[in-house]
């Protein structure tokens, strides 16, 4: 739920990168995730937020900032050209934090929902938080709903509005790749995101709408804000939009995911994604118009299948196992991941992906193993520093 209040200075892009990016026609790459704060021990979610920020090293504090309540915490990566200095980066900073984490007796978590049982958690004491908190009520239940963002760099807002229009069929394939909250208040949801259904019950939340122009994008975000359905921009909660602070798309519907390496590859594929259909803008091809109830019958397929299960395929219309789908889009923007020199780490990535199953599943597997939901947890605690 990041919003234009809390974020990081880390972000900006330097002059040097961008000159660097426009030079080789390349696109600039950049994430932040989400994270749950636990107990030491068990699976219960804490407050311990600001512990943890009395905790962080110089070398990571520009890079992390507060999340909407007190159990969570955000960290954005700098951008970067090469998909392995971002691997890098994160890997850094996701050991950094968890390290803070450790030191404020808690541990860092990376997972879409809360598993263990527990009560909700208070909101970060910030003027816009409690706003929302008064206007929107208990939309936000239990510890807080922790995802991961992508944000790719587009040439101009007119353009990435186009962009939007060409990602929307490709969204649920991305959104069943990082399926990574099955457990919620200590049960099994029968979902493989759960947050994702819990997510959906904010106003805004939901595929980008089919859009004609970037003054379409504006009014529609003035409409919005003028009804009450959201404070301000930063409350504009579809699945893919323009950042309201970086010439880039943010591509937003994913749970954390549990592995760095989960997180590169869901970056990867959305930048060569990105670049894929930036080509066909400038081809003047048109984005196909795919019904709104059929996107919105594939991210709830995305939501309760993860990728062990089935996803709608655009074109057909029709039913299809959620891997084949991966391995099309895969297909499909293939000449991109080799143009930006990502090819070969993303099929290993993807490789390791098919191999173990989506996060929902290797927790559903630790459950099975083990038996308990506190297991799970520390299997998570495990997976978010990079262990496989």
């Amino acid at each position: 739920m990041a919003t234009s209040e809390n974020v990081a200075t880390a972000t900006t892009i330097s002059e040097e990168m961008a000159g660097e990016a426009e030079e080789q026609g390349l696109l600039t790459l950049g994430v932040e995730e989400e994270y749950l704060l636990v107990d030491a021990q068990g699976s219960h979610a804490v407050e311990a937020v600001e512990l943890v920020f009395d905790h962080l090293g110089e070398d990571i504090r520009d890079s992390v900032q507060h999340e909407f309540v007190r159990s969570q915490i955000e960290m954005a990566s700098p951008p970067q050209l090469e998909l392995r200095d971002l691997a890098a980066a994160m890997t850094r900073l996701r050991a950094g934090l968890a390290e803070a984490a450790e030191r404020a007796g808690a541990r860092l978590v990376a997972v879409g929902a809360s598993p263990g049982p527990g009560a909700g958690s208070r909101v970060v004491d910030t003027p816009r938080y409690h706003r929302m908190r008064e206007r929107f009520g208990d939309l936000s239940p239990g510890a807080g709903l922790n995802g991961m963002h992508v944000h790719v760099s587009v040439p101009d807002p007119e353009t990435g509005v186009q962009v939007l229009n060409h990602l929307r069929p490709w969204l649920p394939i991305l959104q069943a790749a990082t399926a990574n909250s099955p457990f919620f208040d200590g049960r099994d949801t029968g979902y493989a995101s759960w947050r994702s259904m819990l997510w959906e019950r904010w106003p805004t939340v939901g595929p980008t709408p089919y859009l004609e122009s970037h003054e379409q994008y504006e009014t529609m975000i003035s409409d919005l804000v003028a009804s009450g359905a959201m404070l301000d921009e930063g409350m504009l909660y579809w699945y893919a939009r323009l950042s309201a602070n970086y010439p880039t798309v943010e591509i937003r519907m994913g749970d954390v995911c549990p592995t760095p390496d989960d997180a590169m590859l869901l970056a990867a594929l959305a930048r060569a994604l990105v670049a894929t259909v930036l080509r066909e803008v400038r081809d003047g091809r048109r984005a196909p118009d795919v019904p709104h109830p059929l996107l919105m019958a594939a991210h709830w397929r995305a939501a309760h299948d993860g990728l062990e299960g089935l996803n709608i395929d655009m074109a057909t219309r029709e039913p299809r196992p959620a891997w084949k789908l991966m391995r099309q889009l895969f297909d499909y923007v293939r000449p991109e991941l080799e143009r930006h020199g990502d090819l070969e780490m993303t099929t290993v990535l993807l490789g390791r992906l098919r191999a173990h199953g989506s996060g929902a599943a290797r927790q559903r597997s630790v459950l099975a193993q083990r038996g308990s939901v506190d297991a799970v947890v520390d299997w998570l605690a495990a997976t978010t520093r990079g262990a496989r």
